[in-house]
C-alpha cells in the first residue's frame, strides 16, 4: 500500500524519530497506525484487529478502553489539572498515591518518590545513591552493579544500568563506576557439565570476584529485576537470588529492586520481590502502576537510604533534584484509580489462575522445529527461536513479528526471543486464541524458511 504524503503515515515519516527504530527502513516503509484499543485488543487505521499480547509495552494491565481511567483523569483535570511537588508544596492525588504504595510496599519502605518513567526511576536511584555515600563520609563508595541482559532505562545513567549492546553502542555507554555481572540464563551462560545449582553458586562466586576486583569499599548498589524482561524474560534459577542476596549482604551493598515490568502482579504475585523472597533498599515502580494510561512512575525507599538523604538535604540546605512531572496530580489519580481495578477485580488472581494454561501452551510450543527454548512465570514468558542457518543472530525474531502481525498478534522481538505480556484482565479463551494464532504463525513461518 502507498504512503500518501498527507495522510498520517506520511506525517509521521517526514516528522517523528521512533524509538527502537531503524530509522532509514522507516523511511522506506512508515509505521503502522494504531487508531484504539477495547480490553486486550488494538485496531489499526484500516480496521484490522490484534490482540496485543505484549500489553503494549508490558504496561496495560487493566487493558485498553477502561473508562473508569478515563473518568478518573477527567475528574482531576477539572479540578487541578496541574501542580508541582517542588518546594515543600503537594497535593492530594500524590500525597494518596504515596500512602498507598507505601502500604502496598511488600518490604518495609519508608518514602515514595515519584517520576515520570522507569528510566526516570533508576536514574533517580543512582543520584540518591551517591548523594547518601557524600551523606555518610564514603565518597569513594559510588560503583553500581547490574548484570548482563538487564534492562533498567534509557537515560545516559540507566542506559549505563541497561546490560544490552544496542543501548550502549554509538552512545559511549555505559559510564564508568557502572559494571556488570553475569546474566542468570542458565541455558545460555551455563558452562560445560554446570548444573543448575553449580551455575547459582557461579554466578554468586561471579558477583564476590567483582566486588573484590574493584573494592567493596567502592561498591555501592547492585540493581536487578526479579525477572529480566527486556532481556529476553529470564528466569533465574532456584536459589539464585538467596545466593546474590547473601553477597550483597556481606559487604553492606544496597539492592535495587527494578520491578518496572514484574510489580502490579504479572508473576502471579503482587510484587516480584514476594515472588522471590527479595529484601530490597530500593524499588522501582512504574508501567502497570498506571497501566500506562498516563506517564508515572515511583522510587520507593526504606529508612537506611532515606534518613542519610534527609540529613544531608538538612545539612546543605536541599535536595536539588526534581521533575516538572513528577507526581502530576492527573497521574497520580490514574494511578490510584488503576490500582484499585487490579484490586477490586482480583486481576492478580486472575493471573494465578490462568498462568499453568500459559505456561503448559508456551512450554508446548518448545518442541517445535524452530525452537529452542520456552520461559516463562505467571503472564510472562518468551519463546526463543533456534538459530537457522543464513541467519545471523537476531534475524528471524523480526522476520517472525511480522508473520504474527499479519495473523493479528502483537509479540515482541528480543533478538530471536519473542515476549509475551498480555494484559492481565486476558481470559482463559483468549489465552488460547494468542498460542492458537502463535502456533499457525509458526508453521506459515517454518514453511516460509524452508521455501528459501
Amino acid at each position: 500500500m502507498s504512503i500518501q504524503p498527507n495522510s498520517i503515515e506520511g506525517r509521521d515519516k517526514a516528522y517523528q524519530l521512533h524509538s527502537y527504530t531503524n530509522a532509514k527502513a522507516l523511511e522506506r516503509d512508515g509505521a503502522l497506525v494504531i487508531e484504539r484499543g477495547e480490553g486486550i485488543h488494538v485496531f489499526d487505521a484500516n480496521g484490522k484487529r490484534y490482540i496485543e499480547g505484549m500489553a503494549g509495552l508490558w504496561s496495560v494491565a487493566v487493558g485498553f478502553g477502561e473508562q473508569r481511567l478515563v473518568d478518573a483523569a477527567a475528574r482531576q483535570m477539572e479540578k487541578l489539572p496541574y501542580y508541582h511537588t517542588f518546594t515543600a508544596r503537594t497535593h492530594g492525588p500524590s500525597v494518596d498515591l504515596a500512602e498507598k504504595l507505601i502500604q502496598m510496599a511488600p518490604v518495609p519502605m519508608s518514602k515514595a518518590y515519584f517520576t515520570n518513567s522507569g528510566s526516570e526511576a533508576n536514574d533517580t536511584a543512582i543520584k540518591m545513591i551517591w548523594y547518601r555515600s557524600n551523606a555518610l563520609g564514603k565518597p569513594e563508595k559510588k560503583k553500581i552493579i547490574s548484570r548482563v541482559k538487564g534492562y533498567h532505562g534509557v537515560t545516559v545513567a540507566s542506559a549505563s544500568l541497561t546490560g544490552l549492546p544496542n543501548n550502549h553502542r554509538s552512545f559511549d555507554l555505559p559510564l564508568s563506576g557502572i559494571l556488570h555481572t553475569t546474566c542468570p540464563h542458565f541455558r545460555v551462560f551455563a558452562a560445560e557439565g554446570e548444573d543448575e545449582a553449580a551455575f547459582v553458586a557461579r554466578c554468586a562466586a561471579d558477583l564476590e570476584a567483582l566486588i573484590q576486583h574493584e573494592g567493596p569499599e567502592t561498591v555501592a548498589a547492585f540493581i536487578g529485576e526479579p525477572v529480566m524482561g527486556a532481556g529476553g524474560v529470564i528466569v533465574p534459577p532456584p536459589g539464585y537470588w538467596e545466593a546474590i542476596q547473601a553477597v550483597l549482604k556481606k559487604h553492606d551493598i544496597l539492592f535495587i529492586a527494578d520491578e518496572v515490568i514484574c510489580g502490579f502482579g504479572r508473576t502471579g504475585n503482587m510484587f516480584g520481590t514476594t515472588t522471590f523472597d527479595l529484601q530490597p533498599d530500593f524499588i522501582t515502580l512504574s508501567k502497570q502502576l498506571s497501566s500506562s494510561y498516563q506517564p508515572i512512575s515511583a522510587l520507593l525507599i526504606n529508612e537506611r537510604v532515606y534518613a542519610p538523604i534527609a540529613e544531608e538535604s538538612g545539612r546543605i540546605g536541599t535536595f536539588g533534584h526534581g521533575y516538572t512531572g513528577s507526581g502530576h496530580p492527573v497521574a497520580a489519580a490514574v494511578a490510584l484509580e488503576n490500582l484499585a481495578i487490579i484490586e477490586e477485580r482480583d486481576l492478580v488472581g486472575n493471573v494465578r489462575a490462568l498462568s499453568p494454561l500459559f505456561l503448559k501452551r508456551l512450554k508446548a510450543l518448545e518442541a517445535h522445529p524452530l525452537a529452542v527454548e520456552a520461559r516463562g512465570i505467571g503472564l510472562l514468558g518468551a519463546l526463543e527461536l533456534a538459530p537457522r542457518e543464513g541467519f545471523a543472530a537476531g534475524q528471524l525474531g523480526p522476520k517472525f513479528a511480522a508473520v504474527l502481525q499479519e495473523n493479528g498478534l502483537f509479540l515482541r522481538a528480543i533478538g530471536d526471543s519473542m515476549a509475551l505480556c498480555p494484559p492481565m484482565i486476558i481470559t482463559q479463551e483468549q489465552v488460547g486464541e494468542m498460542f492458537d494464532i502463535l502456533e499457525k504463525s509458526l508453521d506459515q513461518f517454518k514453511a516460509q524458511l524452508d521455501a528459501q
